[in-house]
């Protein structure tokens, strides 16, 4: 009997230390174009985001998530490029002709590879690398958005006709053979689950919809989930954003062109009840995907992230499109759930989003290489700490640059050599600019230093100093 509980024992403690060293799979989950207040459990009551909202509920919310910016009118290139890499937005950049060569095994699939993970990727890739080439298993892999769709721009016309519908395949877009974009993606996740249970080793999956981005397409259940008249107009609402020009964003930016110039209530209220149908159509797929990893019994052992590549604006400060460095444009959803992350948790902390990347290697038990420059948030999720980025930089093209640091945001339009200076504390929505008030100059010369350092450290060649010698 002794014998027995001795050999017991020893099978029980052997398989303790099994499961000890087993590695935890991950599930990278991408949205495209999904701006931070599209969470119902967070943030926004007149949208339907359950599955999300348990992501909330289960796991640690970053509040205060961001994307540096982009390079050209494709944002989500920049950032996408920066997710792959490791690198800071102008370092990326440099790398984009070595990404055809896929960079020597440094790229993040590649590294999960090396860590001992089974690879996966479908959807929307947008990066100059050869995802085929990166991944075990990529199916599906789509660029930055569909064919051009020309009715659903300039729309709903002034005298209230919209020759767009959101709900019919005849327009194509997200609708392909009968399946929308992002039911084929949940597909997709679904089959590699299956594959996954069956190999010997965790998976790293990458699954990347192409919602919501535009066309903003839904079936037409979750369109009628939001009759246009009764959506909120943005506290930062304006016919047209006086400086959008010399910021990059004027009437011929593809995005910009998808309302009428000047904007409407009604324009407004039509574009952000097609973001809510995608978003929320979205969110549906993304239940299966979490119903059928428990349903696989891989749950228990898997991290899930979510987040998106940036935000959008969607009628904020006379906007559509993702362009400018306001926070709606460059703010993001960033949710963690998995074994030891507390439930419930909201940090505040500001962080990257393209940090994911360096907590994933840092969970597979992987070195960070030196290249990636992006910090693991696993010490804030292990100790439930504040922690993250002493200031946040931004930057688009060479129209717009920005730093957010101790509760103020500087943002400066060189081209017209334009100082804005905000209190996010008192004035979340960015609408009152409070750099003529008495005492700002100094807060605007301390972030001004800031922006400069972070440049140097990005790789940001624009030299602001002749631009605004009175910050330094």
């Amino acid at each position: 009997m002794h014998q027995f509980l001795f050999i017991l024992t020893i099978i029980l403690v052997a398989f303790g230390q099994a499961r000890a060293n087993e590695k935890p799979n991950i599930l990278f989950i991408f949205a495209d174009d999904q701006c931070y207040k599209t969470i119902r459990a967070l943030n926004n009551p007149e949208i339907h985001t359950p599955h999300l909202d348990q992501l909330v509920n289960r796991g640690t919310t970053f509040t205060h998530a961001y994307n540096m910016g982009g390079y050209h009118g494709a944002v989500c290139v920049a950032s996408r490029t920066m997710l792959i890499t490791g690198k800071y937005v102008w370092h990326a950049r440099k790398s984009e002709k070595e990404l055809k060569k896929s960079l020597d095994g440094k790229l993040w699939p590649q590294l999960m590879a090396k860590a001992g993970y089974g690879t996966y990727f479908t959807g929307k890739w947008h990066v100059k690398a050869d995802a085929n080439h990166l991944f075990a298993t990529a199916r599906n892999i789509r660029g930055g958005m569909p064919k051009q769709t020309p009715e659903g721009y300039n729309r709903p016309l002034a005298d209230g006709t919209d020759p767009w519908d959101p709900t019919d395949p005849k327009f194509g877009g997200f609708w392909a053979g009968g399946k929308h974009w992002s039911e084929v993606v949940a597909d997709d996740t679904l089959d590699y689950l299956n594959d996954a249970k069956k190999k010997n080793k965790p998976f790293f999956m990458y699954i990347a919809f192409n919602a919501p981005h535009d066309p903003r397409q839904a079936p037409k259940s979750y369109v009628d989930k939001y009759p246009a008249e009764k959506i909120a107009i943005p506290e930062s609402f304006m016919p047209e954003y006086p400086w959008k020009d010399a910021i990059g964003c004027g009437k011929g930016l593809r995005d910009e062109k998808l309302a009428p110039f000047p904007r409407t209530k009604h324009a407004v209220q039509v574009n952000r009840r097609e973001y809510y149908a995608i978003i929320s159509h979205m969110d549906a797929q993304i239940g299966r995907i979490m119903d059928h990893l428990k349903k696989t019994g891989q749950a228990e052992n898997t991290y899930i992230f979510f987040t998106a590549d940036h935000g959008l604006s969607v009628g904020h400060h006379g906007l559509i499109g993702k362009q400018s460095l306001f926070d709606h444009s460059v703010r993001v959803p960033f949710m963690v759930t998995g074994p030891g992350i507390k439930a419930g948790v909201r940090n505040s902390s500001p962080i990257y989003l393209q940090d994911v990347m360096a907590t994933s290697l840092e969970l597979a038990g992987a070195e960070r290489p030196e290249h990636v420059q992006f910090q693991s948030l696993l010490p804030m999720l292990r100790e439930n700490k504040k922690g993250g980025l002493d200031a946040v930089y931004g930057a688009y093209v060479d129209f717009q640059r920005s730093v957010t640091a101790n509760g103020h945001k500087l943002l400066l339009f060189p081209k017209i050599k334009k100082a804005l200076l905000f209190d996010m504390e008192a004035d979340p929505e960015e609408m009152k600019d409070i750099s003529s008030n008495k005492g700002s100059r100094k807060i605007m010369k301390g972030l001004f230093a800031k922006l400069l350092k972070l440049q140097k450290e990005s790789g940001d060649a624009l030299d602001l100093k002749p631009t605004y010698p009175e910050l330094l």
